[in-house]
């Protein structure tokens, strides 16, 4: 995600998703290397299904990618890690992104 990439839309998507404490754990085991869905959802405690949603945002905000690999024992894992990014959040940053929202607020 550069500079140019950070439209209004992108930048409430982004926000958004790393406004849950869940998803914010997430990218911080990701950090560290990358994990499939079974081992990070031991990893953190929470359900598969849990962490399909949060990873499913994430990877929606561009912030991880996921790949599927077998197995030696012919098993599907799909493995996830943090994609490459950063986000310098400056007035000047958030007003030229307002210029391109083209989402309605609903607060």
């Amino acid at each position: 995600m550069s500079k140019d990439e950070l439209t209004g839309d992108a930048l409430v998507q982004v926000l958004s998703t790393l406004a849950s404490p869940h998803r914010l754990r997430v990218l911080a085991m990701l950090a560290g290397g990358r994990a499939y869905v079974s081992q990070l959802a031991r990893d953190l405690g929470i359900s598969r299904a849990l962490l399909q949603v949060h990873l499913k945002k994430l990877e929606k905000a561009g912030l991880v990618t996921a790949h599927l690999e077998l197995s030696d024992d012919g098993k599907a894992l799909k493995f996830y890690q943090a994609a490459p990014f950063s986000l310098l959040l400056t007035p000047e940053v958030v007003a030229a992104s307002v210029a391109t929202l083209t989402t309605d607020a609903k607060d």
